[in-house]
């Protein structure tokens, strides 16, 4: 669907696993793979410099673990390809079923290595509009409670959030539903008005890419969402489009919203979009794309907040090309990512 951007289903049972303890990430900044075995020592993962990479480096991600298989079977020029993904900061996506567990795992094992999480909120009802990715929370009291687990779960912990990729673009294409619409505006909102009731959570409401065009058609839906009470604004998440053409689209919106500030996902745009297939899934498991900017708060502009890899770099976008379903690791597109970057 135009306008789609292959979001990724939420880490699932083994974000779960995860949340046990934050003691387990915390143990080191190495990922074990969670069976108990010492690390390879080729495999250790640590924290990006705080000073312009604030946000915390989970060392137990599915690239992670693909680093430590690599590294325990010799494959050293394979290990140190996927290092470039394993060892930068990448969305938390919270799941549906241990919201609070999650938030509270992901935001403790940050806080104690002196960073800040970055969680991605996906969880509208109605998501997606039936594609890939499709699911989300059974209804509007679900949604709010979720978002209220969520809240607890990170306290006075130093969060950024990623708020609903799609949500708001979905309104706008027509692809949710009439009788959907007015009460997406009113979860948004909610969602909005409640994480920033927090002491230390920034919140960028997801607001498309580059690629859709029609910035005009965006800018009064944000302001319906509720874009005056959060920090700022999220373009390219789960997307291709260059940082440059997702700067000048993102100023564009800005100038509209009262000068808001924004993020860009550069997870995998350092290549730009892909334009030899079908146009409509330009945005699904594109070939020849490369690792974009890394994680980073020095930015090329003042109204850009931060570079960001909001999508896990390696974990697909659904069932096309040949891939898994979505969200789950296909180690052959990561290191397809991996070598045609720098």
């Amino acid at each position: 669907m135009y306008g789609s951007q292959g979001t990724p289903v939420p880490f699932g049972t083994r974000a779960s696993a995860l949340v046990l303890g934050a003691a387990l990430l915390l143990a080191g900044c190495s990922s074990g793979g969670g069976d108990g075995r010492k690390p390879d020592a080729g495999a250790k993962i640590s924290q990006q410099p705080g000073g312009s990479d604030p946000i915390w480096v989970n060392p137990d991600t599915n690239a992670a673990r693909q680093l430590a298989a690599y590294a325990k079977a010799g494959k050293t020029a394979d290990a140190e390809q996927i290092r470039k993904i394993a060892e930068q900061p990448t969305g938390e996506w919270i799941g549906a079923e241990n919201p609070k567990a999650e938030a509270q795992g992901f935001t403790e094992a940050a806080d104690k290595a002196g960073r800040t999480a970055l969680l991605v909120l996906y969880n509208i009802p109605h998501r997606d509009c039936g594609q890939y990715s499709q699911g989300g929370a059974g209804d509007g009291d679900s949604y709010r409670a979720w978002i209220d687990a969520v809240a607890q779960g990170i306290a006075d912990r130093s969060a950024t959030v990623i708020l609903e990729p799609d949500a708001l673009l979905h309104l706008v294409d027509g692809c949710t539903p009439a009788q959907f619409q007015d009460e997406r505006y009113d979860l948004l909102n909610y969602a909005i008005t409640k994480l920033k009731s927090l002491k230390h959570t920034k919140v960028y409401l997801d607001a498309g890419n580059a690629g859709w065009g029609h910035p005009d058609e965006i800018y009064q839906p944000l302001q319906r969402a509720g874009i005056a009470k959060a920090d700022g604004f999220a373009v390219n998440v789960s997307n291709f489009y260059s940082t440059e053409d997702s700067i000048a689209y993102g100023k564009q919106l800005s100038a509209k919203t009262d000068n808001k500030h924004f993020v860009i996902d550069t997870s995998r745009n350092g290549n730009g979009p892909y334009t030899a297939g079908d146009e409509d899934e330009n945005w699904c498991n594109p070939p020849g794309r490369s690792l974009g900017e890394t994680p980073t708060t020095k930015t090329a502009d003042p109204l850009v907040d931060a570079y960001l890899w909001v999508k896990r770099p390696g974990e697909s976008d659904g069932e096309c090309k040949g891939g898994p379903k979505a969200g789950q690791w296909w180690a052959s597109y990561a290191l397809a990512l991996a070598k045609s970057s720098k």
